[in-house]
């Protein structure tokens, strides 16, 4: 491991806005579980999640857009959280945190009905058969989601995959979820509300539009309340 990253995985751990628990593979609950806005946070403000934050380039942009709504970007990969992290630090941006955990343990460190919405930006799309369950729209995250997601709460998939797009469309309707709204090619075709969805572009997203690759996006929310993870 060189040098560089030697030092920002020291630095991460004395950053106040990342979490990183000791224990890679957790399974008890953390103290912040159900206590995001009182015991981190300290306001009441709706909480949202990036799955998969990469450098954080989203969740820092939804938080200096969104004021009044607090979001933590997840990701594994400590060289990389430590990059939006010491952006934020450096901006000031008080309402945007980073946890360093994998996506499969979400349900403990969050509680039921603790998050007000969900983005997927470029995940893996876990390409092999065998890898369904590890697509963060499979059935199995689903139902993670739902047990920490108010009712009716936005799930947004952002992907540049068409298999991704096309099995989560799938996963949506067979589930009996609520479909807001879809386009296979975004930028060309779309013509979406939500104008962050067009104006935040990840440094993927730049590579596959430059390639000519079409931006896919999706929202959905989950029919699913009675689900607990």
């Amino acid at each position: 491991m060189g040098k560089k990253k030697l030092k920002r995985f020291a630095e991460i751990a004395s950053f106040a806005n990342v979490i990183q628990p000791n224990d890679r593979y957790p399974v008890t609950d953390h103290p912040h579980k159900g206590n995001w806005n009182r015991a981190f946070f300290r306001n009441d403000r709706p909480i949202v999640l990036e799955m998969g934050c990469g450098k954080g380039e989203y969740t820092l942009a939804l938080a200096r857009k969104y004021p009044g709504q607090n979001f933590i970007g997840i990701d594994i990969k400590g060289e990389r959280l430590w990059k939006g992290a010491n952006q934020a630090l450096e901006e000031g941006i008080d309402n945007a945190a980073f946890l360093r955990i994998q996506a499969e343990r979400i349900n403990y460190f969050f509680g039921p009905a603790e998050v007000s919405g969900i983005w997927i930006t470029f995940p893996d799309p876990q390409p092999r058969q065998s890898r369904q369950k590890k697509r963060l729209t499979s059935p199995r995250f689903l139902e993670r989601y739902a047990g920490i997601l108010r009712p009716d709460s936005p799930i947004h998939l952002k992907t540049d995959s068409t298999e991704l797009y096309e099995y989560t469309l799938e996963v949506v309707r067979g589930g009996g979820h609520t479909l807001h709204y879809h386009t296979a090619d975004l930028y060309e075709k779309g013509n979406v509300d939500e104008p962050l969805i067009k104006a935040i572009q990840t440094h993927y997203e730049n590579i596959f539009r430059a390639e000519g690759i079409p931006i896919k996006y999706l929202r959905f929310s989950l029919n699913t309340p009675h689900s607990h993870g």
